[in-house]
């Protein structure tokens, strides 16, 4: 095992066609994505895409814990600090390059299986949720958890939030709530159970399977080897479907500081929403307010759209205090202690909203060529 941050491997199969495997390799940070995980990716990505021998991928993490739990965000901390309010060329690079990622992900001419094994949270939601085919196992743990850190959920969490079922997707955004893998289906963002010690199986069956070449063929043959593998999987009870309703009220309505208050009085009975709840409480202002305004925004917007509408949104905040802020207290001195600012959502401005989403240079989109 080596250092680099993406480990490249290719099963060879039956059908004299090659299965591309790419593994996340830095279970210490929990495979957070950084700066090298995506210069590696998405070249390689891409040259599977023209690689006719090659009949899908396989995306996964390593180690037993994660898939992979978000973005690094301690390699962005120091250039938030060096910046400030300035232009910051690495968070332009990283987020440009993230959501090319994420984009080809979403778009990928082939089938391409994401093993979302054990925690999956912001940036490795981001790599999961576009796959063709996403797997959770039973131990998964599913979030966006960026209003705690005064960030928003990015790398397309504004489009696949908004699709999932009735406004569970504001709640998720507005709350870090976290799902379980029943959960993570009936929300949309993963498709099948499978249990982790039935990966070799499936990795035998990708082997063994005669692959054709044709991208909807195979696409049903890989669909057919998971269900064969997770059919008789174990479901957790789902919380999400469980309180559907009351997540619908809590979430109803088009203004923010109504749904603010409904959170901040609930009383419930049940541990995991009221414990969302209180998560909405502690959380950044600043992000429970830009975060609603892209709810708004995005509901008529295509995939492409969106991104290029968060990659100012995510500049946007590394101008702003909250993000850094957020990091320090809760990943560097734990202090658990952020000083949001603004400190209450009823201080926050139309403009400090609209300074977060605003274009950040001239020119060409960065994102132009996203289609």
């Amino acid at each position: 095992m080596t250092d680099q941050a993406v480990l490249f491997d290719e099963i060879a199969t039956a059908a004299g066609m090659r299965f591309g495997v790419a593994t996340l390799n830095a279970p210490a940070s929990l495979n957070a994505v950084s700066m090298d995980t995506v210069r590696l990716l998405l070249p390689k990505l891409r040259a599977w895409a023209r690689d006719d021998g090659i009949v899908g991928v396989l995306l996964q993490g390593a180690g037993e814990k994660a898939f992979c739990a978000g973005g690094d965000l301690r390699q962005l901390y120091r250039t938030l600090l060096d910046c400030g309010p300035g232009r910051n060329v690495h968070a332009e690079d990283f987020f440009r390059q993230e959501y090319e990622l994420d984009h080809l992900i979403h778009t990928y001419p082939k089938p391409l299986l994401c093993w979302g094994h054990g925690i999956v949270m912001g940036g490795g939601l981001g790599l999961m949720a576009g796959a063709s085919h996403r797997v959770v196992t039973p131990q998964g743990r599913i979030a966006m958890p960026e209003i705690g850190i005064g960030f928003y959920p990015d790398v397309g969490g504004s489009w696949f939030l908004r699709r999932a079922p009735g406004r569970t997707g504001l709640f998720l955004a507005l709350t870090a709530a976290k799902l379980n893998a029943t959960d993570a289906i009936f929300c949309g963002l993963a498709d099948i159970v499978v249990p982790q010690e039935r990966k070799a199986q499936v990795l035998d069956a990708i082997g063994g399977a005669a692959w054709r070449g044709d991208a909807r063929a195979d696409r049903a043959t890989l669909s057919r080897l998971l269900a064969q593998a997770g059919g008789d999987a174990e479901h957790p009870p789902s919380k999400v479907r469980e309180h559907f309703d009351t997540i619908n009220a809590l979430m109803a309505g088009e203004d923010l500081l109504e749904i603010a208050q409904r959170l901040r009085t609930l009383r419930s009975g049940d541990p995991w929403l009221q414990a969302a709840a209180q998560a909405f409480g502690r959380g950044s202002p600043g992000s429970a307010a830009v975060t609603f305004e892209l709810w708004q925004r995005v509901p008529r917007m295509s995939l492409a759209e969106v991104f290029r509408l968060e990659y100012w949104t995510s500049l946007g905040f590394c101008a702003h205090t909250d993000f850094a802020e957020g990091i320090r207290a809760l990943l560097l001195d734990k202090d658990r202690n952020p000083k949001w600012n603004p400190a209450t959502l009823e201080e926050v401005t139309p403009g400090f909203v609209e300074d977060h989403l605003r274009p950040r240079a001239e020119g060409p989109h960065p994102l132009a060529g996203l289609v």
